[in-house]
């Protein structure tokens, strides 16, 4: 991560949400990622009334709560407690009947416009999330890649036109900068700039786009003597959908800045480089490890139209001096360069060569 780096333009017009084609879904429900849901988002799209949401400093949030029909509510709350224990526990109805849904939020922000519903625990107070939004393609590649080549799991469901996401816990980059960079002696410099790098490449290498400091969150872990950290993503919108290579960098986006400067400060150039070498490798090994699902996954990739030709082909030719191989030069697909730069991680690190992820 370099601070002179320059700053990416932000997306002026909204991405277009891409349909799941009968290929994609055959493929989630091969890996049961596609499910019978009771409740899908146009139903909870039939609200009466609107209630803003603060926090507790009393400030105005992007949710609003909203309130359905007396009539719809009893049902509503029972088949969303069905839809949470698909999520979270395979359907197993058993083990959820203590729980209750206490809020339903809307926020328009964004491409995917979700419902929040909070639910919990009746006996112990203790609450958790989960998200209704309408299914994207493009959403729906970058939870499974994040599942596959990223350290974290992900549980999601798809119902039609409905995508159910759990809550990715941890403090928003937003808050993380303003309130705990450099401030909580617990967290090391040094390990903070460590993941940023990490972060950074599977970012890039998964061509994930849009990382700006309020789309990942810091996930914090006390350790027996110094506090672990890992860096997630939660937003999965941009997706291998923009052409232009810096995009898919965190470091280039202006609200990161600090983040950048921070890493700067506590980092030598050879040790960055250390950190994104054992990125790659570990990358390489999730990529084996899954490698008949990550192939039929980027195969369908490969054939899904999820971004225009031209900046496909405006990606290509970036990565294409970025990595210094031609072989950029044919993909014809986002998924294609992303097998791609896998193969190219691999030839840095001289591992085996990496197994054939577009099958014919």
């Amino acid at each position: 991560m370099s601070e002179a780096a320059p700053v990416v333009p932000q997306p002026t017009r909204r991405k277009p949400s891409f349909p799941i084609r009968d290929e994609l879904r055959d493929y989630l429900r091969r890996y049961r990622r596609e499910r019978e849901l009771p409740v899908t988002y146009a139903r909870l799209r039939a609200f009466h009334e609107v209630i803003p949401l603060v926090d507790d400093q009393g400030q105005p949030t992007l949710w609003d709560t909203v309130i359905y029909d007396p009539g719809e509510m009893a049902a509503l709350n029972e088949g969303l407690k069905e839809v949470y224990a698909a999520l979270k526990v395979d359907g197993d109805l058993s083990v959820v009947r203590h729980l209750y849904v206490d809020r339903i939020d809307f926020c328009t922000f964004g491409n995917s416009t979700p419902f929040r519903i909070r639910i919990v625990n009746a006996y112990n107070d203790n609450q958790d999330y989960f998200y209704v939004k309408r299914a994207d393609a493009s959403r729906v590649y970058g939870l499974e890649l994040e599942h596959l080549l990223s350290p974290n799991r992900l549980s999601f469901l798809t119902h039609g036109d409905t995508l159910v996401e759990e809550h990715v816990a941890g403090v928003p980059g937003d808050i993380y900068i303003r309130d705990w960079l450099g401030r909580r002696r617990e967290l090391k410099p040094i390990r903070v700039a460590k993941e940023l790098v990490k972060f950074n490449e599977r970012c890039f290498v998964r061509l994930l786009g849009d990382m700006r400091s309020y789309n990942f969150v810091f996930v914090v872990t006390p350790d027996f003597e110094e506090a672990q950290l890992r860096i997630r993503a939660m937003d999965f919108d941009q997706q291998s959908y923009d052409g232009r290579k810096n995009f898919y960098l965190p470091q280039f986006f202006k609200d990161n800045l600090q983040l950048v400067q921070f890493c700067t400060r506590h980092l030598r150039p050879e040790t960055a480089s250390q950190y994104r070498r054992e990125e790659h490798t570990l990358m390489l090994q999730r990529a084996a490890l899954a490698s008949e699902r990550l192939g039929r996954l980027l195969h369908e990739m490969a054939e899904d139209p999820i971004s225009p030709p031209d900046k496909v082909q405006r990606l290509r030719a970036a990565l294409a001096e970025h990595y210094q191989r031609g072989e950029y030069l044919r993909c014809e697909s986002m998924g294609a360069l992303i097998r791609e730069n896998l193969e190219s991680i691999r030839r840095t690190i001289g591992r085996p060569p990496v197994p054939e992820l577009l099958p014919e």
